[in-house]
This record gives C-alpha cells, structure tokens and sequence, in this order.
C-alpha cells in the first residue's frame, strides 16, 4: 500500500491515518464482538508493521478493555463510533474496517469464531435487498 489509509468517526472529532500494509480482515462472530459491534460480527484489519498517526481529535478517544481478555474497543466519546488500538501483547495494529474513509486493499479474509455467531445470522444471503430505507 503505497498510499496511507485514511479514517474518521461518525462526526468526524477524530481522524487518523494509518501507514503500511493490512495482513488480514477478520469478520468476528464471537459474543464479545457482537456485543461491542452491535452487530452480526466485527469487521477489523490487522496490521503487525504498520502505524497510525493521529490526524485530530486524540483527545476525544478513550479505550476500553474486558478484564480478563484481550478484548479491546476504543472509541470516539463524541459519537462513540469505533476507532483503532495497538494490541502491544500480540504487536498488531486493529482498524474497524467501517471507521475507513479509503479503501484497505483487500477483502475479508475469514469469518472467525463462526460457530459463536448468532442464531439469526444464517442465510442472509437470501434476505431481500433494499436500496436505501424501507418505504
């Protein structure tokens, strides 16, 4: 990746940039990112050598960790959208692919904990496509 990879939150307090190369994309099924996302799954890049700079806003972010784990969320206090961290124990850069204002150079690379996903996350390929909101 020659070019930086950049993001922002939802109201834009905080922006960032991120330097190097994405090794992997990880969809995460697991209870915990579920709760964290909100959603089916977790969508975050991983990255062992490269660097985040922050852009604006590093007053705004504050980290939350899960005692006991190594779940990890940070987030914008603003709008609570979800942002970067280092996970110095395992030496890699974590980047919610939705915090991305640029393209990250690959696609998902796995759905991980898949067996941990929830009971109405299957054949969701089959439910109906709307673009936009439902009138």
């Amino acid at each position: 990746m020659d070019n930086p990879t950049t993001g922002r939150c939802l109201c834009g307090a905080v922006t960032f940039r991120v330097t190097g190369e994405f090794e992997s994309f990880f969809l995460c099924h697991c209870g915990r990112c579920r709760k964290d996302s909100g959603s089916a799954h977790s969508a975050n890049l991983f990255a062992s050598a490269a660097t985040l700079t922050w852009i604006s806003g590093e007053a705004n972010i504050r980290e939350f960790r899960l005692s006991g784990s190594r779940h990890v969320k940070c987030f914008c206090t603003v709008c609570g959208s979800a942002l970067p961290f280092s996970q110095a124990a395992d030496g890699v850069l974590v980047v919610p692919a939705g915090s991305l204002d640029s393209t990250p150079g690959l696609r998902p690379t796995a759905h991980i904990c898949f067996s941990s996903r929830a009971s109405w996350d299957d054949d969701l390929g089959s439910v109906e496509k709307i673009d936009g909101l439902p009138g």
